[in-house]
């Protein structure tokens, strides 16, 4: 059966063919796997997700069935909550087969579906586009004595984004030509430029570096898209050459220093990329709190330092330096950092045996710091590791602080200073704090990596009884495993915040883990 394009594949084919024809065919080739990738993702959310309007899952051997409002009926295959894999095809609505999300979605009718039919139309198509400029086979990092060694070689590898959203890959307002100039995975040099904003205009903290202020004035970081989409361009004078990071608005210096965090006011995925007049404020604070608090790890964890932060008190014009991941690498002793969403690249991270030596350090590092009273953020994009050189993962590196949530209640019952601190990050709320970390750390990082359900199964079990007794992992062990609902969040444009689902747990009920 033939499956026409969507509007957004004729689109980007479209654009392409006027600035880089060459990478026609090899789009073109793409489209049928980035549409299986985005689906894939689709039916794990269909699967799991609190949606209102399916009103029955029935689970049987030869796949899961649902049953939608109104009497209709989507078939699919056995859904895979840690699949990474494009093991999604086909669905078929009541017998009609569907090959393409936001056909599929188009056809459910349901709320706000259109909106997000668009944004998988786009995701669906970018994909596509980021895969044909994949650099050849056998050219990038694969293991232990592999050429890259900055986090932004291993960043660029980084092809399909979010392993678990179906908009995975979705960047609106982002024609052709910029997400060829822009996107890591198309490993471009980006030009950054520079805003002189006036010192008693501008709120600083942190050490603002030298290079960055002439007389009476800040300098600020901007993104090209930025100056060309929100700020104009008649005050952008030339900056600093970088290369694009998993993030996309965080940037690598070409001549080294610190990385530098844009802001962005574009929606990618599922947030709008600013940077907060509050980050900006809390950045120092924050900052000399987590070195504290990494101190009193026994080297397993470091957490990059935020070296300053500026805004002209708006969130469209602000910029953060932060210390890179490689200062906690020894290259002399052929250690490298790599982070955990380029681990699928890692030849050795394939094994159960490296999995569950990983899963160890990881779970057991980021339970001790819950509850010692922090709630670490610790997705594949937050979360790097530090490799030997033969490629045994040796300790973690935490960077981007901005999201973390910190418990007054816990730090005081360990005896810990608490920072003067008040607001988003700050909140006793157990629930609130567990969804931080398992959400990010155990239903993110870990199942991506493990790539299966079966793998995650067996790491986390292998894990399980070197971890710290606490009621955290007690709960981690024996209760539904959260995870961000991403699209309810998309379907719910008037909700605000995050919202949740739960995910089964494996080792639940099972006496062996403790």
């Amino acid at each position: 059966m033939h499956f026409p394009a969507t509007p957004a594949e004729d689109a980007v084919a479209a654009e392409l063919a006027g600035v880089r024809p060459a990478l026609g065919p090899a789009y073109a080739a793409a489209l049928d796997g980035a549409r299986a990738a985005v689906l894939t993702r689709l039916w794990r959310a269909l699967a799991f997700e609190p949606l209102e309007w399916i009103v029955d899952r029935e689970r049987g051997p030869g796949g899961l069935v649902l049953r939608l409002a109104g009497g209709a009926r989507l078939e699919g295959p056995p859904p895979d909550p840690y699949a990474t894999g494009a093991y999604v095809t086909e669905l078929l609505l009541d017998g009609r087969p569907f090959r393409q999300a936001a056909r599929l979605v188009r056809a459910l009718g349901v709320a706000h579906g259109e909106a997000f039919a668009a944004e998988l139309d786009a995701s669906t198509a970018s994909l596509a586009l980021s895969r044909a400029g994949q650099a050849p086979a056998g050219a990038g990092p694969a293991g232990p004595g592999a050429a890259a060694r900055t986090t932004w070689q291993w960043e660029q590898q980084v092809v399909d984004g979010h392993p678990y959203h179906p908009n995975c890959r979705s960047r609106p307002g982002f024609s052709v030509a910029e997400q060829l100039a822009y996107a890591p995975e198309h490993r471009p040099v980006v030009d950054l430029g520079l805003i002189a904003v006036r010192n008693e205009e501008c709120l600083v903290t942190g050490d603002w570096p030298a290079e960055l202020r002439e007389a009476g004035r800040i300098l600020v970081p901007v993104h090209p898209w930025q100056a060309e989409h929100v700020l104009g361009r008649t005050r952008v004078r030339a900056g600093l050459a970088a290369h694009p990071l998993m993030a996309l608005r965080t940037l690598a210096p070409t001549d080294g220093g610190p990385h530098v965090k844009t802001a962005l006011s574009a929606r990618l995925t599922s947030s709008v990329r600013d940077i907060s007049g509050y980050s900006v404020e809390t950045a120092a604070a924050v900052s000399a709190f987590a070195q504290d608090l990494s101190e009193r790890l026994d080297g397993r964890l470091h957490i990059t330092r935020t070296l300053g932060a500026a805004s002209a008190h708006s969130p469209d014009l602000a910029a953060v330096l932060r210390e890179p991941p490689e200062a906690y690498a020894n290259a002399a002793a052929g250690e490298q950092v790599l982070p955990v969403a380029a681990l699928a690249l890692f030849a050795p991270a394939r094994s159960a045996g490296w999995r569950a030596e990983f899963a160890r350090l990881a779970l057991s590092v980021c339970l001790r710091v819950l509850e010692m009273g922090v709630a670490l953020e610790a997705h594949g994009q937050n979360l790097l590791v530090v490799l030997s050189a033969t490629g045994a993962p040796l300790r973690l590196v935490y960077r981007d602080l901005a999201d973390i949530r910190i418990s007054p209640a816990r730090l005081v019952r360990r005896g810990l200073p608490v920072p003067p601190l008040s607001g988003r990050l700050v909140t006793d709320d157990v629930t609130l704090l567990r969804r931080k970390l398992f959400g990010s750390l155990v239903t993110g990082a870990l199942g991506a990596t493990a790539g299966s359900d079966g793998a995650f199964t067996q790491a986390l079990a292998d894990a399980a009884p070197c971890l710290p007794g606490t009621a955290d992992t007690e709960a981690l062990l024996t209760g539904p495993l959260p995870t961000k609902a991403l699209t309810l969040m998309r379907l719910s444009p008037g909700t605000p915040g995050d919202q949740w689902a739960e995910l089964p747990n494996p080792l639940a009920g099972s006496r062996a883990v403790r």
